[in-house]
């Protein structure tokens, strides 16, 4: 069992590795040198951060353990939340909150910490009816994150990024950086997709074969799959330090610790549950 923890350990951390120094950092220079805004950048490095999950959970729902893959999803957003939270304090940004489009942006994320533990309670985790009620929720959840920056931030943000255009030297538009990236972001979805076949295998006979609760797996690879958004979640705020004002940052922060959570629970959970159930028939 010894031998086996440790290559779940190993395997899990390659993933992470992967995914922050190899995935994240891509896509992040992918969206700069396509000039994307700073709240759809957050939202690139949120479809990167959920990688590792995507994979614990399909790995997780193809070895038939769901309890794994919930607890997972729980475990995930909780940390993202609180990892946020320090790197906002870490950052001196804490009034950057008052703001009512990030306000909204978090009420939403405390309510995907919420909706899987109901599931849990009330033992719905494996129903594939919840699947359509994700998929219209994310939806919702989406179109209320877009309402309320067009309200409340979107005017702030072209002030801010004209000004930060006037400071930044990155080099956009490239064509051949931007062929680079996406081939190097096939490659790494190929890399990411043997590690998860290999972390599927060890999670089946860690629960099966020795016996250990889902519970525990399911916690233990949320702590694991949250450190690349710990890292995006500083980086993005340090990356405007040198602006007068670090709301971009802290918007870019926001956005990705919501599309993080809001895919970690809706979508990606919702290819768990499908999975869950065909293989069931």
């Amino acid at each position: 069992m010894f031998l086996e923890f440790i290559k779940f350990l190993f395997y899990s951390s390659l993933i992470v590795i992967v995914s922050k120094y190899i995935l994240v950092k891509n896509l992040r220079n992918l969206a700069e040198n396509l000039d994307l805004k700073a709240e759809t950048i957050g939202e690139v490095a949120g479809f990167a951060t959920s990688m590792p999950e995507f994979l614990t959970i399909v790995t997780s729902s193809l070895a038939g353990l769901m309890d794994t893959s919930i607890f997972n999803v729980i475990s995930s957003n909780t940390i993202n939340l609180s990892l946020y939270i320090l790197a906002i304090i870490f950052n001196k940004n804490i009034k950057k909150l008052k703001n009512i489009a990030i306000r909204a942006d978090v009420i939403l994320v405390f309510i995907t910490i919420i909706i899987p533990i109901l599931l849990i309670k009330y033992n719905f985790k494996t129903d594939i009816f919840i699947i359509p009620i994700f998929i219209i929720l994310y939806c919702l959840f989406k179109f209320i994150n877009k309402r309320a920056h067009k309200l409340y931030l979107r005017k702030q943000d072209r002030q801010l990024e004209n000004e930060i255009e006037k400071e930044a030297k990155w080099e956009r538009n490239n064509k051949k950086k931007t062929k680079k990236h996406i081939i190097i972001l096939v490659l790494t979805g190929f890399i990411l997709y043997f590690l998860g076949n290999r972390l599927g295998v060890i999670l089946e006979n860690l629960c099966n074969i020795f016996k250990i609760q889902e519970f525990y797996i399911g916690i233990l690879l949320g702590l694991i799959t949250s450190i690349p958004e710990m890292i995006t979640f500083f980086e993005s705020q340090k990356h405007y330090k040198s602006s007068i004002d670090k709301t971009l940052g802290v918007v870019e922060a926001t956005n990705n610790l919501l599309e993080s959570n809001i895919l970690n629970l809706f979508i990606i959970q919702s290819i768990g549950i499908f999975i869950f159930a065909i293989k069931g028939l």
